[in-house]
């Protein structure tokens, strides 16, 4: 009888929602708008999130799709007055409001994907605007270290005031392509110092203590903190409003034996615009992640330090995997650039919007793509590789030192050994190293002695490596000149190492046959093997290692043995 009694209740639950929608046809119909079928309508959460969920519900509205300048909006009852209140506001905004008639169940179904949306942050309060020919004029005087350095210096206080002053630190920022603005107070006075492609480089340290305060509480104003907390850490941000583009500015406070020390992190949209090519890789290199992101799942791991170009990469591959046939989604923490075209979306922890909560709603809206900011527990890990192991092409990183160390990393984490291998595609390990300066680098001194530890180091590369593109090699160091801030280097590359489960990879099989899955890769992780096994199967199987990818790049004349050793050690030349 239970049973009878529950297909009953399912007859009835479903008579019941085809009246619903036949009378939200009825409406549709009689308002002259069209009606909306659920089972052909995709959700964009960028667009239901313009609405916040409380009002959304209030006006029996939601709107699912926004392609500029038309925005779609799912309504009730098209004559109430809080949906006309929404179009009139959209309206105000010039978009065009498309209206489409759904059913109360219908609704129900697009408010639940609120689940998707990260809860409301403190908006942006303040804006740096700085005009178009003060910019200009900025940036031409204060291009190069030594001319930041003395505007900074020869700052008149007397006469000039604390946003004068913050406007010049920050436009010499921008010109000499700072990633950072360091405000460290002294004893007697604050230093203040650029990070400029990794290395911080001093500024000034004439600032007064006395008018410190002063420049604290501007920043602190800008970024919407507590002026009068000063004994505590605080975190903020806000916007310089250019005439081509934002840039976000992150603040980290934080007390200090001499006053509070501040962080400006600067997030320049450009430093993340960059496409697969652009990123370094070297031919066969990039020819495996073409392949790579080719597949339709599977997981796709980066390791690497904090700031060794990690969310650059992955952010390269999304736009490489990018297409209006598939949807991508990311959870980040926290979303430090946004991506046009991909639904991002991002970790609150006093929400309970951890990684392995939001990885489990985003797994919900049926996601072809994914990119997890971080594997950093059980939970995440294990709902990754099941991702992977179902359909999805997941993107992630993992916090160990090199390729190999991300299965030792992911086995201490508890994922299971007999998932993980499947699971893996490939796993990339990277750092940055400068660029020498293509206007000032001037060629290098290359002995016998270092000409022959060259040439057996490129005869014992992999098959897969083009080595006749070294044959014709140049070595070159750093001069200096206006165009690197007298520095020497401008910019940085990314070296890298790829580790793939495919033995096709190394170069002993055809690059056309079809990728398989190497039964001695998956022993290995089965078997929990340590790192330096993992290490030496890689290299076996035709891996180049980040260290000699550096050397490549020094052969080439991009940077120099300085920086690989800098990034990976003591250079060891050749194979053992």
């Amino acid at each position: 009888m239970g049973s009878m009694a529950l297909k009953l209740e399912e007859q009835l639950l479903k008579i019941r929602g085809a009246a619903e929608e036949r009378e939200a046809m009825r409406r549709a119909t009689a308002s002259g708008i069209p009606y909306l079928d659920l089972r052909t309508t995709p959700v964009k959460v960028d667009a239901l999130q313009l609405i916040p969920e409380e009002r959304a519900r209030a006006a029996k509205a939601a709107s699912f799709e926004l392609k500029k300048p038309t925005i779609a909006l799912a309504v009730y009852d098209p004559n109430d007055e809080k949906v006309k209140e929404l179009i009139h506001e959209f309206e105000a905004q010039s978009l065009t409001v498309k209206l489409f008639a759904i059913s109360l169940r219908g609704l129900e179904h697009l408010w639940s994907f609120y689940t998707f949306v990260t809860p409301e942050k403190p908006p942006i309060t303040s804006r740096v605007n700085i005009e178009r020919d003060r910019i200009v004029k900025l940036s031409s005087e204060l291009l190069g270290l030594s001319h930041a350095s003395q505007a900074s210096a020869s700052f008149d206080w007397k006469n000039g005031s604390v946003t004068e002053f913050f406007e010049i630190v920050l436009s010499g920022a921008l010109a000499n392509r700072a990633s950072d603005i360091h405000f460290e107070p002294g004893e007697r006075s604050v230093k203040i110092r650029y990070r400029i492609d990794g290395i911080l480089h001093d500024i000034t340290d004439a600032v007064s203590r006395d008018f410190y305060p002063s420049i604290v509480s501007r920043i602190k104003l800008l970024s919407n903190l507590k002026i009068n907390i000063a004994d505590r850490p605080q975190d903020g941000r806000f916007t310089i409003g250019l005439p081509t583009k934002e840039i976000e500015i992150r603040v980290a406070v934080a007390p200090s034996e001499f006053g509070e020390i501040v962080v400006l992190r600067v997030l320049d949209p450009d430093v993340i615009n960059l496409t697969l090519k652009e990123l370094g890789l070297r031919d066969d290199d990039h020819a495996i992640i073409e392949a790579e992101l080719a597949r339709p799942h599977g997981m796709i791991l980066n390791t690497g330090p904090t700031g060794s170009g990690k969310t650059s990469t992955l952010y390269a591959f999304l736009r490489a995997k990018q297409s209006t046939e598939i949807k991508i989604i990311t959870i980040e923490d926290p979303i430090e650039y946004h991506l046009s075209g991909i639904e991002q979306t991002q970790v609150d922890e006093e929400a309970g919007y951890t990684f392995a909560n939001g990885l489990r709603s985003i797994m919900r809206q049926d996601p072809d793509a994914i990119l997890v900011g971080e594997v950093r527990d059980r939970d995440t890990a294990e709902i990754a590789i099941q991702a992977a192991l179902t359909g999805h092409l997941v993107f992630s990183t993992v916090h160990a030192n090199e390729a190999a160390g991300a299965i030792p990393r992911l086995l201490d984490l508890g994922a299971k050994p007999v998932s993980v291998a499947p699971a893996l595609n490939l796993i990339i390990g990277q750092r940055l190293v400068r660029r020498l300066c293509a206007s000032c680098r001037v060629p290098a001194t290359v002995n016998e002695e270092l000409h022959g530890r060259i040439q057996k180091f490129i005869e014992r590369l992999p098959k897969r490596v083009r080595k006749e593109l070294y044959e014709h090699r140049e070595l070159f160091e750093p001069k200096g000149c206006a165009a690197c801030s007298g520095i020497g280097y401008k910019g940085r590359i990314a070296i890298f190492e790829l580790l793939t489960n495919d033995p096709s990879y190394g170069g002993t099989t055809s690059s056309n046959e079809a990728a398989s899955s190497d039964p001695e890769f998956e022993a290995l992780v089965a078997r929990s093997a340590p790192e330096s096994a993992i290490r030496a199967y890689a290299v076996g199987h035709g891996m180049v290692t980040m260290q000699e990818d550096g050397i490549l790049k020094v052969i080439s004349g991009t940077t120099t043995f300085a920086e690989v050793e800098e990034a990976t050690g003591r250079i060891a030349w050749l194979r053992e």
